[in-house]
């Protein structure tokens, strides 16, 4: 008597889904779009989210009093402009554009590269901001992206060469980074860890 054999299950593979019909499938939902496929994003937990907002309202202000641009925070979209044939779609943590930015603001989101990317890194993103992420906003040509881990408590910022290669522009858990893409803007690192009165570090940054 032959053995019986039994034909393997296999799921049939998905079909990619378009940019537009992630737009209305998914229009509440934090998620990302990668080559037609859908990637959910996880809860932020609440350092994530402490820092994220202590982070957002220096940069906010700044931009404000300078009148540089706009900022953003999820859940806005960022429809990056890659030169191959991939498509991609982030959620940033935060996203700043300066003022005469050639990107387009669609109703759901930025098609094009911001001027600058913060991501708070958390231990499920840390692989992937650290390099997948940061391949795609580098060869975007997002000038100056932000790494900021709050559970080591270490941030990175690389600023884009003359040759669109990411370089560390800083890197640590103590001293001071001056950014370029926010012309006179200053973060002193240990802010980020102990988050002390916005309203005295407002008044440190000249805008109180």
């Amino acid at each position: 008597m032959e053995p019986a054999v039994y034909a393997e299950a296999h799921a049939a593979p998905k079909e990619p889904l378009s940019f537009e019909a992630f737009l209305l499938q998914y229009d509440d939902a934090h998620a990302e779009w990668v080559n037609g496929e859908v990637v959910p994003k996880m809860p932020a937990s609440v350092e994530h989210q402490d820092t994220s907002m202590f982070l957002l309202s220096l940069i906010v202000n700044w931009v404000a009093y300078h009148e540089l641009g706009k900022v953003y925070h999820p859940p806005l979209l960022v429809k990056l402009p890659l030169p191959d044939t991939r498509e991609v779609a982030r959620e940033p943590d935060i996203v700043v554009t300066l003022n005469g930015n050639p990107g387009r603001f669609a109703e759901q989101y930025f098609d094009g590269a911001p001027d600058l990317i913060v991501e708070i890194v958390s231990p499920a993103s840390r692989h992937i901001d650290r390099t997948v992420k940061f391949e795609e906003y580098e060869t975007a040509g997002v000038p100056e992206y932000w790494l900021v881990d709050p559970d080591r408590q270490y941030a990175e910022f690389y600023q884009r060469d003359d040759a669109g290669l990411y370089r560390v522009a800083f890197g640590g858990s103590e001293g001071v980074y001056r950014s370029r893409v926010l012309e006179g803007f200053w973060l002193q690192m240990e802010w980020l860890w102990t988050r002390p009165p916005l309203r005295e570090v407002l008044t440190r940054l000249g805008l109180a």
